[in-house]
């Protein structure tokens, strides 16, 4: 079993991000050394370095979808102006645009998540469980993998990469950073939908996007 204090060691011990460490110990099936050799086969280490560095380059990027239906713009940063004027690093940015139009995310990050909506999102798990006949001493944990489930959905480092649902935008972002040699981060989007609020006929913008992406 991994407990919360193998993560924590782990994440102590590389300075990488929780859920990387979670992954890499259960692939490690607990063995702390061979987790942190995955980590660093990985790269991840080595953009866990990075992190602290302050990246205040890169470019604001956009996408515009079906005839102008859909539009995009996001702010990706990197270290140095050179980084940011390479063809990689904006084939970087028009894929999470790209992500951003197919997947709808609300946030960046689970940080960025309203310590009040949280709090709602968990309650309403809880009643669900709790509605389902589930045991009281197990609806704790349904109610954390929901709430992860919740996060997959609106955050966009967490939502599964739509070129490639093995990995995450975060997964993405730190190969990025591993591949330029400098701190890559995302920092703030905006999506604007045609007729967004106005109720009409549903369509699937996911689908739209990804058959593109095919051609």
């Amino acid at each position: 079993m991994i407990t919360a204090s193998m993560v924590k060691e782990l994440r102590t011990r590389t300075g990488v991000g929780m859920m990387d460490c979670k992954k890499a110990l259960t692939e490690a099936n607990g063995d702390m050394e061979k987790a942190v050799d995955i980590l660093r086969e990985k790269g991840l280490s080595k953009a866990a370095k990075k992190a602290g560095r302050i990246a205040a380059e890169g470019i604001v990027g956009s996408y515009i979808h079906g005839n102008g239906r859909i539009g995009v713009l996001v702010e990706v940063n990197c270290e140095t102006d050179f980084v940011a004027q390479t063809e990689g690093f904006h084939a970087l940015v028009k894929d999470i645009a790209m992500q951003i139009a197919a997947a709808n995310p609300l946030y960046v990050s689970r940080e960025e998540v309203p310590a009040d909506v949280i709090s709602h999102e968990k309650e309403v798990y809880r009643q669900e469980a709790l509605n389902e006949g589930k045991p009281e001493k197990i609806v704790d944990r349904m109610v954390e993998g929901r709430v992860e489930k919740y996060f997959k959905e609106v955050c966009l480092l967490d939502q599964p990469f739509i070129k490639d649902g093995d990995k995450t935008i975060n997964d993405v972002v730190l190969e990025a950073t591993v591949k330029m040699g400098e701190k890559v981060s995302i920092r703030r989007f905006t999506r604007y939908q045609l007729g967004e609020g106005i109720e009409k006929k549903q369509e699937n913008f996911a689908d739209e996007v990804m058959s593109q992406i095919k051609k």
